[in-house]
């Protein structure tokens, strides 16, 4: 099985930048709406300035310690002895279970981010993809013995 990469720590994982293009969207309707009535919806203005502080300040950090996600209500960390491993509810954010089984959501980290992850982690986070690719090699051996 071949090594990870060595990705350079503190590792940021963030929301995809297209997503100011939806913010930038969402400020063109506030503006529509609130031309017909600033009185009444004026106030939509600042539902797109809120998305799009949200679309900046949501990420999770990957250190030597540990994880850090940081969210509009703030940041939380758990160390690496602290998580026991990974959730993938059916709807919602990835989450890490900790040792007293709380969960703590990791934003901006999907399916697809784990390879990433498992080397940013340095293997703490196991790399799915490694074991099925390890799996799926094992059995083709087998097959042509």
């Amino acid at each position: 099985m071949s090594e990870p990469e060595a990705i350079e720590l503190p590792a940021v994982f963030r929301i995809h930048p297209i997503s100011y293009f939806a913010v930038f969207m969402m400020a063109v309707s506030a503006l529509v709406l609130a031309g017909v009535s600033l009185p009444y919806l004026g106030w939509t203005l600042f539902v797109p300035v809120l998305a799009g502080v949200w679309v900046h300040r949501l990420r999770t950090i990957v250190t030597e310690d540990g994880l850090t996600t940081q969210t509009l209500r703030g940041r939380r960390s758990a160390t690496w002895g602290q998580i026991t491993g990974l959730q993938f509810p059916r709807w919602g954010a990835v989450r890490a279970v900790l040792r007293d089984d709380s969960t703590l959501k990791l934003p901006a980290i999907s399916f697809r981010d784990l390879p990433r992850l498992s080397a940013a982690s340095r293997g703490r986070i196991p790399d799915p993809y490694a074991a099925q690719d390890a799996t799926a090699g094992s059995s083709s051996d087998e097959k042509t013995s």
